[in-house]
């Protein structure tokens, strides 16, 4: 039975779709700030003035009219296309749980949030969005659209994800295969953001590159949100006692007390992680460390400001 939405949480924090719209509105806005998109000579409409924006596109006719605020938009400004990636492997469950909430979400739920937080505010903006599910292949993969209809669609997909019995059925990553499919399938330019653990298989880690250039290599602008439980994932913070590790995608276990490697663990975690950064650095691919701990929101908004400094 799919895993359905806590009611007591949605009293809190509301549906999917009003979730998203707490997210702040200028993060749409900071990726409009790219090398594709600008402004064209063809006005197309108004869109309500964000604080911090550029003042150099308000109307001050309309201001005068209206005492309110308005940016002139124009044709190029509203072509936006973003595909979003979400890797639905069985690690990215993690910490398994029967109910996972946002108190202390899985990686998946952080994913779900995140993404559907983008998907209603670009549908505000009337851009154009799709949603690419891989795991070990790549399962989903829609055309960009910007109505309502294809919307909801997308957000009824993103819910269909949230049923922790799926963090059973072992399903390993396959990153390097769809990203290669998405790059592909994706013709036009695009924005294209991936939700990811990347906890492919260590011995084909070198696969993984190529599909991040192949999505450059056809001029798409690509975010990588490095998705992670910090604490336990790369610092291995356990109690100093035996523990039993199950691999959530091949089922191997392994019977340890954490402390007794905890040192090597982290410099091979951190090694794996800054190769990781490395090429995305090489390939102009912004890397954003998205660690489960601090709320989805926070990431999002740290991210914004990074953007806004660069742009």
């Amino acid at each position: 039975m799919p895993y359905s939405i806590d009611h007591n949480q949605l009293s809190r924090f509301g549906s999917l779709e009003f979730l998203a719209h707490q997210v702040v509105e200028g993060f749409i806005t900071g990726l409009h700030k790219s090398p594709f998109h600008g402004f064209s000579v063809e006005f197309a409409e108004h869109r309500i003035y964000n604080s911090g924006e550029s003042t150099r596109h308000i109307d001050w006719k309309l201001f005068a009219r209206s005492e309110k605020m308005f940016l002139k938009r124009f044709d190029e400004e509203t072509n936006l296309r973003c595909q979003i990636v979400i890797d639905h492997s069985s690690s990215m469950y993690f910490p398994l749980q029967e109910k996972p909430g946002l108190e202390n979400p899985d990686k998946l739920l952080f994913s779900v949030y995140a993404a559907a937080s983008i998907m209603d505010l670009m549908q505000h903006q009337r851009d154009a969005v799709g949603l690419s599910l891989f795991a070990d292949q790549l399962d989903t993969h829609t055309v960009v659209k910007s109505n309502k209809t294809h919307h909801r669609f997308l957000l009824s997909l993103l819910e269909q994800l949230i049923d922790p019995a799926k963090g059973r059925e072992n399903r390993k990553t396959s990153a390097s295969e769809a990203l290669h499919q998405i790059a592909e399938r994706t013709h036009k330019r695009s924005l294209v953001i991936i939700f990811s653990d990347m906890m492919d298989d260590p011995a084909k880690a070198e696969e993984m590159f190529p599909a991040l250039r192949h999505l450059r290599y056809n001029k798409h602008e690509v975010i990588l949100f490095h998705v992670v439980d910090h604490d336990v994932e790369e610092e291995l913070m356990l109690e100093n006692r035996p523990y039993r590790f199950v691999d959530m995608e091949t089922k191997e276990v392994l019977k340890l007390n954490p402390v007794q490697i905890q040192e090597a663990y982290r410099k091979a975690v951190a090694t794996r992680k800054n190769e990781l950064k490395l090429r995305c650095g090489q390939y102009k691919i912004d890397y954003v460390e998205a660690d489960i701990k601090k709320g989805y929101h926070q990431v999002l908004t740290q991210y914004l400001i990074k953007r806004n400094r660069l742009y």
